[in-house]
């Protein structure tokens, strides 16, 4: 009878511990990619780049413009050869949530955030292909706490007929 009793509590509990024991997450759970498009280009003409970030449920990233400054903004640095031309960096629109760790709000990115930026390719550009590096600092948070910042490299590939 014990027996019984002590095997259908734990049937019982098992959801619910099984539900409150969410594998841990971390900041290496984000996902960064680069890519250009078109993927050919010819010379004198500008193409768009993108980095994509991919957040997991359950993490966050720290806008470009936190709102608070103890919290790091997310930030993308290009390094192109010096013939083609970088234009301005455009971060997605961030969301505001109020998170465990604190009693302010905060700008975050959730799911996906894609961060576009042109590449101009001069008239006279001499190369056919080239490797663009990118690095993307971020601040990931699940809605506790807060991991130490990450850098990441990203490399696109540029193909220019």
């Amino acid at each position: 009878m014990f027996k019984r009793l002590v095997i259908t509590s734990l049937l019982l509990l098992a959801p619910a511990i099984m539900h409150s024991s969410s594998f841990a997450q971390s900041a290496s759970d984000i996902k960064v990619n680069g890519e250009i498009k078109p993927d050919k280009t010819k010379k004198g003409r500008t193409v768009q780049a993108s980095v994509i970030v991919e957040i997991p449920s359950g993490l966050h990233v720290q806008s470009n413009k936190p709102l608070d400054k103890f919290l790091i903004p997310t930030k993308l640095e290009v390094d192109a050869p010096r013939e083609i031309k970088v234009g301005t960096i455009f971060y997605p629109r961030a969301v505001t949530r109020v998170l465990g760790f604190s009693t302010k709000p905060v700008a975050v990115y959730e799911n996906k955030a894609v961060i576009r930026f042109n590449l101009t390719i001069p008239a006279n550009y001499s190369g056919s292909s080239t490797e663009l590096r990118a690095n993307l600092r971020f601040q990931a948070c699940n809605n506790d706490s807060c991991f130490p910042p990450q850098n990441r490299p990203v490399k696109l590939w540029l193909n220019v007929e």
